[in-house]
């Protein structure tokens, strides 16, 4: 498990660009045959995957947790942005396909992920966050998420917000989660721009093309910074920070939140017109 602590927003106004990637982009995931988990102490969360080939992958306890087992104090989401797969949370399977997004509960003891065909193998998206009590695992398809249309053509923003785990579905502890579809001929997400005082967010951004990137624009609203981001990486988004986006050509983003509340709107807007 690596470690990561991040900087505060004095440190942050005088970075390069090597330093910004360094400390909130995550750009290596998605390796196969393997977890891979970065513990953040930006609300303690853990960002990870699991890409299983022939064999299946069980999620251990890592030192740095301190437990007995991964979700002993933890509650987790899962995003299937690969081929079909399943996971089986103590001895029950839950089979998932493109986009499918699995809630497993706190108190949840052996985790195992496996792909339907190890030559095209699932690729799970995990997100943790600490849990103080135990919610059901649930699963949910994507047409069973609640889906929103934002934006407009004019602006170059047309999108569909599907919500899987949020207070009027999946219930949690504290982890809010979903993802984000851009349409064709749009770029721009999360307009306009805000930051979550109460709540950190975790963007993964995927559907993208080799040569496609995404500006993640980050940092302070009078002193902004961006990050390149390119397909499966990982842009950590603290509570001072403001969050947006825009690609060089269309793309999908899983967020996720986690920290004081769930109430999914409470943001504190930054427009445009006010951005430097």
């Amino acid at each position: 498990m690596e470690l990561r602590y991040f900087a505060d927003p004095v440190r942050v106004a005088a970075m390069n660009t090597e330093q910004l990637r360094k400390e909130f982009l995550i750009e290596s995931l998605f390796t196969p045959n393997e977890i891979k988990l970065i513990y953040c102490d930006v609300d303690r969360a853990v960002v990870g995957s699991a890409v299983p080939g022939k064999s299946p992958l069980e999620l251990s306890a890592a030192s740095e947790l301190r437990a007995s087992y991964f979700a002993e104090r933890r509650e987790i989401g899962v995003l299937n942005i690969g081929a079909g797969g399943k996971v089986t949370v103590d001895d029950k399977v839950y089979p998932m396909q493109n986009t499918d997004c699995l809630y497993i509960g706190r108190g949840s003891r052996k985790i195992t992920f496996a792909s339907d065909d190890g030559g095209s193998p699932a690729q799970f998206y995990l997100i943790s966050y600490p849990a103080h009590t135990a919610y059901p695992t649930t699963l949910a398809s994507k047409a069973q998420a609640a889906a929103v249309q934002l934006g407009t053509e004019p602006d170059c923003n047309r999108r569909t917000l599907y919500k899987y785990i949020h207070l009027e579905g999946i219930k949690s502890c504290q982890l809010v989660m979903g993802f984000t579809q851009l349409q064709s001929g749009s770029a721009w997400n999360t307009m306009p721009p805000h930051t979550h005082a109460r709540r950190t967010e975790v963007y993964m951004y995927f559907n993208l093309a080799p040569t496609a990137r995404v500006f993640h624009f980050m940092g302070q609203p009078q002193e902004t910074r961006h990050l390149l981001v390119a397909d499966k990486q990982v842009a950590i988004s603290p509570s001072w920070s403001i969050h947006c986006g825009a690609g060089t050509s269309h793309y999908a983003f899983c967020w996720a939140m986690g920290g004081e509340n769930q109430t999914f709107d409470d943001m504190d807007a930054a427009p445009v017109a006010t951005l430097r």
